[in-house]
């Protein structure tokens, strides 16, 4: 019997702002070739520039409810978790594929995982035995790029920004931009700065990494060893402060005081992409509506947990081939593909309602033995 695989509309009234889909026209396509059946809730695909009538001629059939979604499908490939008026269209057994990041999450949804048997696979864990984390990946490169478009536009002075051009012009400096975790997005951050003319500076735990950033980017880049007191000189001279600390699977913690972010010059700009995972800064606060922004002391704050979907359709593409491989062999195997594979066992959170492994967060709930 064909695996049906659901992909539910990202977007939902008075809750995130999320364009993107998981799935393009195309990679719907392979996937059906593969043997499987695909259903789609009406516009999922309209954010990020597929229309219905894409999906319906690569043979997917197009669904005018979300419950309609849930309850024909075997495997949900959304983008997010499933909110709390979704639950009650889980079906048991359901194979669920987002952006779980369940360490911050209600314990209810934990809950409705373990009563249905529900296998969750969070793509910000799918990791391959090289240690990298594939999908995550793509997600966090788009965000680096991005990241000097959105401080470029905080730093305006009609935004309430300290009105510093990130390149300065010749006879007045750039503005200083300090990133603290030289992870994918450091690093791609680090190099769109960099090509904008500003001036960089990169601070991470590990110097295995911050050696290989002063190679890549041949000693322009200031490099630092993430400790509190280095941490405490950088941010108070920085305009602009990118957060990208990463421990996957956890809460991030939190490395920026408030006592930090006082000592910042009025204007400055804390960009903090970590804040999926709670956030690096004990200022963060997640942001998720149309305005974006938010002030403390001064500083203005961007605290959006998915950056990617400003740039919908490169993230849909992204996202879409990233996750292709996974999906097929899921739809050739069944479920016993989630313990074969690797990277989907490393990106399982509960299997089959039992979580794969303990977590502090998840006290009291089963775990596999």
């Amino acid at each position: 019997m064909a695996i049906s695989i659901g992909i539910p509309r990202a977007e939902r009234e008075g809750k995130l702002y999320e364009k993107r889909v998981t799935l393009s026209p195309s990679a719907c396509k392979e996937l059906i070739e593969a043997g499987a059946n695909i259903y789609i809730e009406s516009r999922a695909g309209e954010g990020a520039g597929f229309s219905d009538e894409e999906y319906r001629e690569k043979g997917v059939k197009v669904v005018y409810s979300r419950e309609e979604v849930f309850l024909r499908s075997d495997i949900i490939a959304g983008i997010n978790y499933p909110y709390e008026n979704e639950f009650p269209y889980l079906k048991e057994n359901h194979i669920f594929f987002g952006f779980l990041h369940l360490a911050v999450r209600p314990r209810s949804l934990y809950d409705v995982f373990v009563e249905k048997k529900i296998t969750s696979i969070g793509y910000e864990i799918i990791q391959e035995e090289d240690g990298t984390l594939p999908i995550l990946r793509v997600s966090s490169e788009i965000a680096g790029k991005l990241a000097p478009q959105i401080a470029g536009r905080l730093l305006e002075t009609e935004r309430g920004g300290i009105g510093v051009l990130l390149g300065g012009i010749p006879g007045i400096p750039p503005a200083d931009v300090v990133i603290i975790g030289a992870g994918t997005l450091g690093t791609y951050a680090a190099r769109s700065f960099l090509g904008l003319g500003a001036s960089v500076y990169m601070l991470d735990i590990s110097k295995k990494k911050l050696e290989k950033i002063d190679e890549i980017f041949k000693g322009k880049v200031v490099t630092a060893m993430a400790t509190k007191e280095n941490i405490e000189k950088f941010v108070q001279f920085a305009d602009v402060l990118i957060l990208s600390i990463l421990v996957p699977g956890e809460k991030t913690p939190k490395i920026i005081t408030r006592k930090m972010v006082k000592s910042m010059r009025k204007g400055s700009v804390i960009i903090d992409f970590s804040i999926d995972q709670g956030g690096a800064s004990e200022t963060s606060r997640l942001t998720p509506t149309e305005s974006f922004i938010y002030s403390e002391y001064g500083v203005i704050h961007f605290c959006v947990p998915n950056v990617p979907t400003f740039v919908a359709r490169t993230a849909s593409h992204a996202l879409s081939n990233a996750i292709l491989p996974y999906l097929i062999e899921i739809v050739k195997k069944g479920i016993d593909a989630v313990k074969e594979n690797y990277a989907l066992w490393k990106g399982c959170y509960t299997f089959k309602g039992k979580f794969t492994k303990k977590h502090p967060w998840c006290e009291g709930y089963p775990v596999i033995e």
